[in-house]
């Protein structure tokens, strides 16, 4: 699975979600570790965009593989799960990266 196919899959899974409900400013990086290439989740103004861009001024950075992240976002694998069994490593704040998860499963 490409990044392309990624992000294509998690617009279309967040295609209901409402980000105007959402209070606050959301930057977070996932960096698939077998592709090493990065996208963005941003919500921002009461806008979601998921985009395959490096966020430099990012609050998180989410380490893991494609077939995890896809197992995750398709609540096959638990986040918390995945984190401490060390097949998901976060940089930066854990909470923003906690409300990224809440997002994805609002989602399904």
């Amino acid at each position: 699975m490409t990044r392309q196919e990624i992000i294509s899959e998690i617009k279309e899974k967040t295609a209901d979600f409402d980000p105007s409900n959402y209070n606050g400013f959301l930057a977070i990086q996932v960096t698939l570790s077998d592709l090493n290439e990065p996208f963005y989740v941003e919500i921002k103004d009461g806008k979601l965009s998921v985009e395959p861009y490096e966020y430099t001024d990012r609050q998180a950075n989410l380490i893991i593989s494609t077939k995890d992240f896809k197992k995750m976002i398709n609540g096959k694998l638990n986040s918390v799960l995945a984190f401490t069994t060390g097949k998901l490593k976060i940089e930066g704040s854990i909470e923003k990266a906690k409300e990224l998860s809440e997002l994805f499963k609002s989602s399904q």
